[in-house]
């Protein structure tokens, strides 16, 4: 089990390699700091050579998934996941029911059942797959199509 989702998409260019590149470098707002910001463009991040790292630029949400890819001759590949500030504190809440039950052993260990780690340990589980798991597949989701409207691209099935 993965504590956070993480997701590889292939794509084939319609274009060529090199016309793709430009588009992706017109349409991103050059920063070294993958934060939301409001701007006319497309991403936030740094494109260099034929690879990127970018954000969406849709403000509030589009700092969530982080898209990390290569453009090749005729097709390449993008990794999204979750930028690094969100998994610090979505471990954060991960955490949360961990500490309680520890708490909750120390402080009433005459009243501590194995009810409370069972609990825990199913509240871990909602948070990491209703709560992280639906999040990231809808702004996952958000991010890859304004990537693929952005460049037309054509998806791979995998």
């Amino acid at each position: 089990m993965n504590i956070f989702p993480l997701k590889n998409q292939g794509f084939r260019l319609i274009e060529s390699q090199a016309e793709t590149l430009n588009l992706l470098m017109r349409r991103t707002e050059k920063s070294e700091s993958l934060t939301s910001q409001v701007t006319d463009k497309s991403f936030r991040g740094m494109i260099s050579g034929n690879k990127f790292k970018i954000i969406s630029s849709a403000f509030g949400r589009g700092a969530f998934c982080v898209l990390t890819g290569e453009i090749n001759t005729n097709e390449g590949h993008v990794k999204v996941e979750i930028h690094k500030v969100f998994k610090v504190l979505l471990s954060i809440i991960l955490c949360f029911p961990i500490i309680a039950v520890a708490s909750m052993a120390v402080s009433r260990a005459e009243d501590f059942s194995a009810n409370f780690i069972l609990t825990a340990v199913l509240q871990v589980l909602m948070i990491r797959y209703a709560f992280i798991g639906i999040a990231f597949k809808f702004l996952s989701n958000s991010s890859l199509n304004r990537l693929r409207d952005v460049l037309d691209l054509e998806w791979i099935k995998n």
